[in-house]
């Protein structure tokens, strides 16, 4: 009987127990992150964002499918972190989806993909020898009410292995989804103004970007025309309602006037990102019948404007081991043409090594006839972004540059001491009027000499933004279309837009770094049977010998 009211009493502490937990559980959430390097703790950013969702947010993900090992990694870590954001906020709904699993619609899906910017994925899966090829679509998408953005779940890096790219992925997925819920859970707030009239690219050149660039901001043209027609002080009031002046390769001087107008909205606070072409010379120039062009410095009257800032840019051109790959006609062979891949110099393909959040865990950017900058002593705090490589050396102007070229004989000795030459520059400070102790080129009321805290990012190719063209269609930004290769262009600047009108620490996700020990195939392959008795047999054999002594233990408890 004693025995009884004990056990009755245990079970209503239980209960007690269980109910209380489940109360607590309903008022008060808390997950535990156990991981070395807290891969599943979200950011205060993400959260912030996950808080925002207040109607069904839709997310598909289309990594499913036969994966080699390594794919399954990245599918389970996205879908581990996909149940973080719905267990905060259960309006999150996500489901993975196998796009191509039905063969008869294989070829329609993979032309609706590819119409859509989301390029399938062609792997070899190797199962003890045995070697098939599947189809891999890396990507994710999410839609809020009407609003919809695409998610990369594969980073893009060249000559990198696939484990390297599942790390590096990884490290990415938080930043790629809350980047996406932002922009879709978000309305536009900042405005940005992309600077006209001095011979800046055409907007088909830039509409892949205009494009991205639109989806979370205002973005408008704004020409410098009314400094000509006497209009200063109005073309500056205009253009202080812009958060942010983007400069995109111009080709003509800027006039003094021009000049006062960008200098007083940058010490006013005003954004800035320049893509400044220093030298003349394009590949295109070297599509014609002798295959060569003349490069010579570009007269843009910018120079004593970025010397105020803190930086110098050099009126020469890069040369680096570290180029992009082109193709070539090299002969015929019939009506053939053939064509061979050469490694063009004068196109560095520059791998970010900076551990600053704005190009961490990022794929290279492709730059073209690149020049160094130079950087002042003075009180501006200035970030190198990015480099060309350590085998790379500046080459004075006027110069003759030819496709021949890609033959040309090189030797380790002729980089040494003259590489690493900064291409992209982040300026954070107190900009000082360039115009201070100066005489004004027009007068202004209300002309400041010393600005607050601002930011600008100067980089020294402005075709880092353009974008190629199909039968006069604008291509996605990065993507070249005689290689086939996706660089990280259109990533890299939309990172510095993010950076420099962040409102809201995004861009500090992408500093996260995630330790992910992956298997090694061959040792795997080579102690096959042992590698199955661990990783299936050892869990089993523990249940069993788990089973048996909790059946001796309470059969012995219960015999007395």
């Amino acid at each position: 009987m004693k025995k009884n009211i004990k056990a009755f009493k245990q079970l209503l502490l239980l209960l007690l127990v269980l109910v209380v937990a489940n109360f607590g559980g309903h008022y008060f959430f808390k997950r535990f992150d156990l991981t070395q390097d807290k891969r599943y703790t979200l950011s205060p950013t993400t959260l912030n964002i996950i808080k925002t969702v207040d109607s069904p947010l839709y997310i598909d993900v289309f990594l499913e499918g036969n994966f080699p090992p390594e794919f399954r990694r990245l599918q389970d870590e996205t879908r581990q972190l996909l149940e973080e954001f719905s267990a905060y906020n259960s309006n999150i709904i996500f489901q993975f989806v196998n796009p191509v699993e039905k063969e008869e619609e294989r070829v329609a899906i993979m032309k609706q993909f590819y119409e859509r910017g989301m390029q399938p994925l062609s792997i070899t899966v190797d199962n003890k020898g045995k070697q098939s090829q599947e189809v891999v679509f890396p990507w994710a998408t999410a839609n809020y009410g009407d609003k919809g953005s695409k998610i990369a779940l594969l980073k893009n890096l060249m000559g990198a292995s696939t484990e390297q790219k599942v790390i590096s992925s990884v490290q990415h997925l938080e930043f790629a989804f809350a980047e996406a819920l932002n922009k879709i859970t978000k309305e536009k707030q900042k405005k940005i103004a992309i600077v006209k009239g001095n011979g800046e690219l055409d907007d088909r050149y830039i509409a892949d970007f205009l494009q991205t660039v639109r989806e979370s901001y205002y973005i408008g043209p704004f020409t410098l025309d009314s400094v000509s027609k006497q209009q200063p002080v109005e073309t500056l009031d205009a253009l202080k309602k812009y958060d942010l002046a983007i400069i995109a390769k111009p080709t003509e001087g800027f006039s003094e006037e021009e000049k006062q107008v960008l200098d007083q909205y940058i010490v006013n606070g005003g954004k800035t990102l320049w893509l400044i072409d220093d030298v003349a010379i394009n590949f295109e120039d070297l599509s014609n019948e002798t295959g060569q062009t003349v490069a010579f410095p570009r007269q843009l009257n910018l120079t004593d404007m970025f010397f105020a800032y803190g930086i110098r840019m050099n009126p020469l051109i890069i040369k680096d081991e570290q180029g992009i790959p082109i193709k070539l006609a090299t002969g015929q062979q019939g009506s053939q043409t053939q064509y061979q891949q050469f490694i063009w110099r004068y196109s560095p393909y520059v791998y970010p090594i900076s551990s600053h959040p704005l190009v961490k865990n990022m794929e290279g950017i492709k730059f073209e006839f690149a020049t160094p900058i130079e950087l002042l002593k003075n009180d501006i705090h200035k970030t190198v972004l990015l480099t060309s490589s350590e085998y790379s050396r500046p080459i004075g102007l006027p110069a003759t540059f030819s496709l021949d070229m890609v033959t040309e004989e090189t030797r380790p000795e002729d980089y040494t001491g003259k590489g690493l030459m900064p291409v992209a520059v982040l300026l954070e400070g107190n900009f000082t009027s360039m115009y201070k102790n100066r005489v004004l080129p027009f007068k202004e009321k209300d002309f400041k000499e010393t600005g607050s805290d601002n930011k600008m990012i100067v980089i020294s190719d402005g075709d880092v933004i353009k974008n190629q063209l199909e039968n006069g269609v604008p291509l996605e930004l990065g993507f070249d279309k005689w290689t086939n290769n996706l660089y990280g262009n259109k990533e890299f600047l939309m990172n510095c837009i993010n950076y420099l009108l962040d409102d809201t620490g995004l861009i500090n996700i992408r500093s996260k770094d995630v330790d992910l020990p992956l298997l090694d195939k061959e040792r795997v392959y080579q102690n096959y049977t042992w590698a199955q008795m661990v990783t299936v047999g050892l869990p089993i054999g523990i249940q069993i010998i788990f089973g048996f002594v909790f059946t001796y233990l309470r059969k012995r408890m219960y015999s007395r």
